[in-house]
């Protein structure tokens, strides 16, 4: 009896010691469940994988602004925005067109608004190069005006329309900066598209001259900034360059703006 007794104390400890650690494995994987960082010696548990934004291509493009960076007048449709994805592609670089954003007859001041859509900040986010065209709608409003001689504006007009149009030019550079820091801004300088017109010659030069010291400076107060000249492409082959409508460039002129572009970016 004494030893049967002793096997059946063994028996009652064993089983209430394998009770004690199944309640002990219980508590644990309860405490796991309920708050992981609690459990003594165990490994801490990796965050939730998120959705992260793919990193914008150092080459590549988003363009914005008027009917230039639209492409207006170039009969292929490809304007410098995509003509500059295509030399940057054929000089190595890995480049592709994120969005145009070009708008046929935009201001700097219809610009601004723009900025703040949660689709066109997207859209520039994704860029490692931002092309940017505005101003000649402030300069050179009414063209059709302008190229019949009928209405030629004076030096004053020109005057009031920069110094209207210099304040929101530098907020649009600075808003484009400040929700894409990293990407180069490559501004398309102004180009006398009246060059050719005895009446316009002299006060065009005059005003395109004044903007681009204006954009200039605006630039220059951040880093990643890029002014190219389009001036000189024009001044000379404006009937090259030029397309019917004597005020945007044609597939040539676009061409020859993205190559300038390119030099710029690759310098």
């Amino acid at each position: 009896m004494n030893r049967t007794s002793r096997i059946w104390r063994w028996a009652g400890i064993s089983s209430a010691l394998s009770t004690l650690l199944l309640l002990a494995g219980f508590v644990y994987a309860v405490s796991d469940i309920a708050n992981p960082s609690a459990v003594a010696g165990k490994q801490a548990v990796s965050p939730s994988r998120t959705e992260q934004a793919a990193k914008a291509g150092a080459f590549d493009v988003t363009a914005i602004g008027d009917s230039l960076a639209k492409g207006t007048g170039d009969d292929t449709g490809s304007g410098f925005a995509r003509r500059t994805v295509d030399l940057l592609n054929k000089e190595g670089a890995t480049s592709k067109l994120v969005n145009n954003l070009g708008i046929n007859g935009l201001t700097t001041e219809e610009l601004l608004p723009m900025l703040e859509d949660p689709g066109v900040k997207y859209a520039l986010q994704q860029a490692g190069i931002i092309l940017l065209s505005i101003g000649g709608n402030d300069l050179f409003n009414g063209t059709e005006e302008l190229t019949s001689g009928e209405q030629v504006p004076t030096e004053a007009e020109i005057d009031a329309a920069i110094d209207k149009s210099s304040a929101d030019f530098g907020q649009v550079v600075a808003q484009i900066k400040k929700i894409n820091v990293q990407a180069l801004l490559v501004y398309v300088s102004l180009y006398n598209p009246f060059s050719d017109l005895e009446g316009m010659r002299e006060i065009g030069n005059d005003a395109v001259a004044r903007w681009n010291a204006m954009a200039m400076n605006a630039l220059g107060e951040y880093e990643g900034t890029l002014a190219v000249p389009t001036y000189d492409l024009f001044i000379q082959n404006s009937s090259r360059y030029l397309s019917s409508d004597h005020f945007h460039p044609n597939g040539d002129g676009y061409q020859a703006i993205a190559e300038r572009m390119v030099q710029g970016i690759k310098r």
